[in-house]
């Protein structure tokens, strides 16, 4: 189906039935076929120019969602996932219109609740991004990384028991609006760890966000994370993942799709397998490599009995894989450049997307 075609008819489909706005309350092998097979999307963080004040005539900022909604359409995108932190009250239904003008679906990112007073603030900003259209709210538990932010396991586990109480907080706020909440494996929980989490909470509302690439960080198979969280995957961070040995570990970057270590066509079918309706949302982070100083002590310090297999598997990985090009850099490009290799990235993205995985 031509891309012309496809949004004339995803926007038939939202103006002639509700369905749309309640799929995510419904079994998910219940779903319409005309929800299921939307081109791919793209989360905002694979923009810096969301919210930049950076100046260029060739690629201007995003000041809103609806910014980002148009642009993203513009490239073929399929929808958008982005952050829904202070909205004007009439700011969702404007996101609406604008989405169903153009047939695309729409995520929320939200910040779980801090304390129980944290809790208005967070069903303020749900239901803003209901109001948009959206059914799944991405979250995450950690905005770093866990090997450079925690330095002893007592401040691990007092994050970890942080957290849960966030869910915990959040999760009868999901329920009461019927709305899905998604939380990221975000270089914070190893996939054994958040699959618990899940588990241990049993409640439909509360699910993954899973992200392709995250776990190499903490030594973690990509196809192995995927695997185990597929089954509870209500939505998806898709990129691909380069690496390279450097001398306290190795180096990790985003790269552009097909080019790195993540079976792609395998994480698309297994989350398809398990979730049929599920959306896959591009997150192509152009910047310098991340250093996963996994040879340093310090890195260690969070981890219950870590296993020297573990270490080898992932040096092995690394070894036997290393991307054969230069893995992507932005420190010495000014900021037109960056802003164009960023672009760049994404179009490549979606077109093997297009080709290749989701056709």
């Amino acid at each position: 189906m031509s891309l012309q075609l496809h949004l004339e008819s995803r926007r038939a489909f939202f103006k002639k039935t509700s369905l749309a706005a309640a799929a995510l309350t419904f079994p998910f092998s219940a779903l319409p076929e005309s929800l299921k097979g939307i081109p791919m999307g793209v989360v905002v963080h694979s923009y810096s120019r969301y919210g930049s004040k950076v100046e260029s005539q060739t690629y201007p900022g995003f000041k809103d969602a609806i910014d980002l909604m148009r642009h993203c359409h513009s490239i073929g995108a399929g929808g958008i996932q982005t952050t829904v932190n202070g909205w004007a009250d009439d700011f969702g239904k404007k996101v609406r219109d604008e989405r169903e003008k153009l047939g695309m679906y729409l995520e929320g990112s939200i910040g779980l609740p801090k304390n129980p007073e944290d809790v208005v603030r967070f069903e303020t900003e749900l239901l803003a991004a209901k109001e948009a259209g959206a059914m799944i709210l991405r979250t995450a538990c950690l905005s770093g990384r866990r090997y450079e932010t925690f330095k002893t396991e007592a401040d691990w586990l007092t994050f970890k028991e942080n957290s849960l109480k966030s869910i915990r907080l959040a999760e009868p706020i999901v329920r009461k609006h019927q709305m899905k909440l998604a939380v990221e494996n975000h270089k914070d929980w190893k996939a054994a760890e958040l699959k618990q989490i899940i588990e241990d909470l049993s409640s439909e509302w509360v699910g993954v966000t899973l992200d392709f690439g995250n776990n190499v960080s903490l030594l973690e198979d990509p196809m192995e994370v995927i695997r185990t969280l597929a089954p509870l995957a209500f939505s998806t961070h898709v990129k691909d993942m380069g690496v390279k040995a450097f001398d306290k570990g190795f180096l990790l970057s985003e790269v552009p799709l097909g080019t790195g270590i993540v079976d792609l066509k395998e994480a698309v079918s297994l989350c398809q397998k398990f979730n049929p309706a599920v959306t896959f949302s591009l997150e192509m982070i152009t910047r310098d490599p991340l250093e996963i100083p996994c040879l340093e002590e310090s890195y260690w310090a969070t981890f219950e009995q870590p296993a020297a297999q573990d270490l080898a598997k992932a040096l092995r990985l690394v070894r036997d894989h290393t991307y054969p090009n230069s893995l992507p850099e932005v420190k010495n490009l000014n900021a037109e450049q960056r802003l164009a290799y960023e672009e760049e990235n994404v179009l490549k993205c979606l077109e093997y997307s297009k080709k290749e995985l989701l056709t």
